[in-house]
């Protein structure tokens, strides 16, 4: 009886990794397929968090997730050169601007290592950008430019005017802001396309 197990066994195991290889395979993005995997839950385990805020500051939480991977790769514990912080690497002069404008009374920089603070302030600021640049045709590489490079270097690449998402690109002087912008909106369609949605709203 057990000489029969062990080779049922081994053929379970042996199919169980032709499904992971072909559902790899079959993804548009393999990477992040593997990625996810290697993640043991990581890239899921605050979409609720990402949910509620997303729908108190009108932000497409695809896109706030999108923006974590880029930033963070959904480590919450991350640290960046220029005192950002958390997952979606948060500054402290961004986390002031949301302090006076929420009213909030008590906070030390140490809040932006907690997750949901952290993704409260950053969807938060996300989407004061989305409203600040809503006249735009397309809003979007505009707040994600504001979001990497702050507010005053895109008003310097659009001199005030309507502009398409290309005139910006090709305004822009920061390369990195480029592929930055470029990255997350490829994340943002990649979660579009396979149809994803995140958890209910806390």
């Amino acid at each position: 009886m057990a000489k029969r197990i062990i080779p049922i066994s081994g053929a379970a195991v042996f199919l169980l990794l032709v499904a992971g290889v072909v559902l790899v395979l079959t993804d548009k993005d393999p990477f992040y397929r593997l990625h996810v995997w290697s993640g043991l839950g990581r890239h899921s385990v605050h979409d609720d968090k990402i949910a509620a805020a997303a729908a108190r500051h009108g932000v497409d939480p695809l896109l706030v997730k999108a923006v974590i991977w880029q930033e963070s790769r959904f480590h919450p514990d991350k640290l960046g050169g220029h005192g950002e912080r958390g997952l979606m690497q948060v500054t402290e002069p961004a986390a002031r601007d949301w302090m006076n404008a929420e009213r909030i009374e008590t906070f030390v920089p140490e809040d932006l290592l907690d997750p949901k603070t952290n993704i409260e302030v950053g969807t938060w600021y996300l989407g004061r950008a989305l409203r600040h640049w809503s006249t735009q045709e397309d809003p979007l590489p505009f707040a994600l430019g504001e979001y990497n490079a702050g507010r005053s270097r895109v008003q310097r690449w659009s001199r005030g005017e309507l502009m398409s998402a290309e005139e910006l690109r090709q305004a822009m002087d920061i390369a990195s802001t480029r592929a930055y912008i470029a990255a997350v909106r490829d994340r943002y369609n990649y979660y579009r396309d396979r149809g994803d949605v995140l958890g209910k709203t806390e």
